[in-house]
């Protein structure tokens, strides 16, 4: 008996969530014998944090891995025979994941690297301007989360005029909404003039 598309497109939203999940900040310190990012800094699972306490070795296989798995996601579905709104739930659903870990009692990170990576995956070209517009917010006021908030506030506008798609852009709002969301403390933090920059040991972490 075949799988309907609606099933299909669920259990890869499914599959698109418990591989969100993947703690790769954890797990690459673990392998690597270095303090568990839940412990020390400001215990956020993510790049930044990990940077941080495990040093630029595991720091950039985190993020290698929380892109890494976003990518994987956006870039496969569009290659499925699924109805076009699941190919961008699923990717909504892999940055759940990383949000709301089911390993790790739904206590994730902020889902910037992934979201990058989800997005990458979906359309490159949108890929390399948001991360040209992180890394452009990072070197001039050397602020991380600065650099997300610049990148996932612009997402909607460029989603918009790169494709014209109202879903597409719908969907990247949505997106934006929940990276932006995730920085509340950073944004209160940034307006109080107390936020950590990028190479900093204290603070908070971002991504």
């Amino acid at each position: 008996m075949s799988i309907s598309p609606e099933i299909q497109g669920f259990l890869i939203c499914l599959a698109a969530y418990v591989l969100g999940s993947i703690p790769f900040g954890i797990v690459l310190s673990r392998v690597c014998g270095t303090p568990d990012p839940r412990q020390a800094g400001s215990h956020n699972i993510g790049f930044t944090n990990v940077l941080r306490v495990s040093g630029k070795t595991v720091g950039i296989l985190t993020l290698i891995g929380d892109m890494g798995k976003g990518w994987l996601v956006g870039w496969g579905v569009q290659r499925a025979a699924i109805p076009g709104p699941w190919v961008l739930m699923a990717v909504l659903a892999v940055v759940l994941g990383h949000l709301f870990p089911v390993f790790l009692k739904f206590r994730g990170g902020k889902g910037v690297a992934t979201g990058l990576g989800g997005i990458a995956g979906l359309h490159p070209q949108l890929g390399m301007v948001l991360v040209a517009l992180w890394a452009v917010a990072v070197g001039v006021w050397r602020y991380s989360s600065g650099g997300a908030l610049m990148a996932f506030g612009a997402l909607p506008v460029c989603s918009w005029f790169m494709t014209f798609d109202l879903e597409f852009t719908i969907f990247s709002a949505l997106l934006g909404i929940l990276v932006i969301v995730r920085h509340k403390g950073n944004i209160v933090r940034l307006m109080n003039g107390t936020e950590s920059r990028l190479g900093q040991f204290q603070g908070k972490s971002v991504i």
